[in-house]
């Protein structure tokens, strides 16, 4: 079962490219310069949006650096106590919302640190999967397109992703805990 798991993924995504090249060329579509044009359409978007990213990489590095993450934490320590929430995981938490390559980073630590078969390996694996990075979509796609309000897409996402938090915490100690 194994090796045919891991020949599909090894041929999933060849396979799908030359799939789309030869739909594409049965349809008299000319791929070459669709994809030219395509290309061309994303280093528009992405010059578009990079005042955005470097804004998020600019708040994002200033929250850690800063201190902010610690003092937020220890504010936060004896309501975790009492929810029975480990106080590693908030980092994660915290983070996910905001930046992926950030909560990445944190969830990468606790796995190696604990373990991927431990608790809080678990956790943060199950956290990861469950939550999105509401801001930086927000931040990044809204402002690719222009949508100035976004309260509504806010609050939805922050909503998903504080119950994907819960529903992780929920699910891994029921079936880990």
């Amino acid at each position: 079962m194994y090796q045919w798991i891991s020949m599909i993924s090894l041929w999933a995504i060849p396979v799908m490219i030359a799939f789309i090249l030869v739909l594409g060329w049965s349809r008299s579509v000319p791929v070459y310069e669709t994809f030219v044009e395509g290309a061309k359409g994303g280093l528009t978007t992405t010059i578009r949006i990079l005042p955005h990213l470097v804004a998020m990489m600019v708040a994002v590095t200033m929250f850690r650096q800063s201190g902010a993450l610690e003092w937020l934490l220890s504010l936060l320590a004896p309501l975790l106590h009492i929810l029975h929430i480990p106080e590693e995981i908030v980092p994660l938490a915290l983070l996910r919302p905001i930046t992926g390559t950030g909560s990445l980073a944190v969830a990468t630590d606790m796995i190696a640190q604990y373990g991927p078969d431990s608790f809080l390996g678990r956790l943060a694996a199950t956290m990861q999967g469950s939550t999105d990075t509401t801001l930086y979509v927000l931040t990044v796609y809204f402002g690719a397109v222009g949508i100035r309000n976004s309260a509504y897409a806010l609050r939805v996402g922050l909503w998903s992703d504080l119950a994907g938090v819960i529903f992780s915490l929920i699910i891994v100690s029921y079936v880990f805990g």
